[in-house]
């Protein structure tokens, strides 16, 4: 059985495929959740709105509990850490991770932003070791096989590699060097764009990625069946 991590990190609280102004992300994550659970119906689903309900932003009472050893921890220290700790036992969890992300701004939300920093901890998803030789940072999470798929949308165009505009995307990136720095290195990523237009060019938009949602889902249900033969 698979376990799936589903991430809503959109303001937006409806999707676009319901609501006029609703979310093109939620939109995505949620055809991509519909063709996988009709091809896979017994796989478990974690859901995470973190849109409706972000994570608290780190602050220094975080900083001093995380970057203390957890024998030393005192209870007020444990209980700062109990919502990230929930946060990185569903990523530990899941075998696949789809998260929505919208660019807000040339980057993620801050809800998300939020989240990065709640998972990306010293001692659970990446080792520091000052007396280590070579590298003293190291992903706690790069033999686990999780995959990350990424839907994204943008109100202008050409924010791909090599597009008009591709250097003020900082959404894609930046998700990537996170996952990547505690070890979630295979990542697939889809994006509407055109949104601001609301043209043609938009709803041309809309079902390429859409497409692009249920050939994933088909690749990736088809290199686990895969792997599962092997």
């Amino acid at each position: 059985m698979t376990t799936l991590l589903l991430l809503d990190a959109s303001a937006r609280p409806f999707s676009s495929a319901t609501h006029r102004h609703g979310s093109h992300t939620r939109r995505l994550t949620a055809r991509f959740l519909a063709r996988w659970r009709a091809m896979r119906p017994d796989d478990a689903v974690i859901h995470r709105d973190i849109g409706r309900d972000p994570p608290q932003p780190v602050n220094a009472d975080w900083i001093h509990a995380a970057f203390t050893p957890p024998e030393k921890r005192e209870p007020w220290m444990r209980e700062a850490l109990k919502p990230s700790d929930r946060l990185i036992d569903e990523v530990l969890v899941a075998d696949l991770i789809v998260a929505g992300v919208p660019m807000y701004n040339f980057g993620p939300p801050a809800q998300f932003k939020a989240y990065i920093d709640n998972i990306v901890r010293v001692g659970r998803t990446f080792g520091f070791d000052r007396a280590r030789q070579g590298e003293p940072y190291w992903p706690l999470l790069a033999e686990q096989a999780k995959t990350l798929v990424l839907f994204s949308s943008r109100g202008d165009y050409g924010y791909d590699p090599d597009g008009r505009i591709a250097a003020m995307n900082h959404v894609e990136s930046s998700i990537r060097t996170a996952f990547g720095y505690i070890g979630i290195t295979d990542v697939a990523s889809v994006a509407i764009e055109y949104d601001e237009f609301g043209d043609e060019r938009l709803m041309s938009s809309i079902a390429q990625a859409e497409q692009a949602a249920d050939d994933l889902v088909d690749r990736l249900i088809a290199r686990r069946s895969l792997g599962r033969a092997a």
